[in-house]
């Protein structure tokens, strides 16, 4: 394995972060439309599991951002 200097370390770790952010962004977005588009009741269960752990999973990212940011990891 090769040696990485902790900045690049620490900046693929904030983009793991925001790239989560960005995922779960548009998983709520594909559910919403999912949601709309569903022709049972089955689909609407399916979509709203995934809004959901979107939510949940937006929700962690952002906290652990904002520990990033406050802790001045965050670049």
């Amino acid at each position: 394995m090769l040696y990485q200097p902790k900045e690049e370390k620490m900046k693929q770790c904030n983009q793991n972060i925001q790239d989560l952010i960005d995922l779960s962004e548009k998983l709520l977005t594909l559910s919403d439309q999912g949601d709309i588009d569903r022709n049972d009741d089955s689909c609407g269960v399916l979509y709203g599991v995934a809004r959901d752990a979107a939510y949940k999973i937006l929700s962690l990212a952002q906290g652990e951002k904002e520990k990033h940011i406050s802790s001045e990891k965050w670049d």
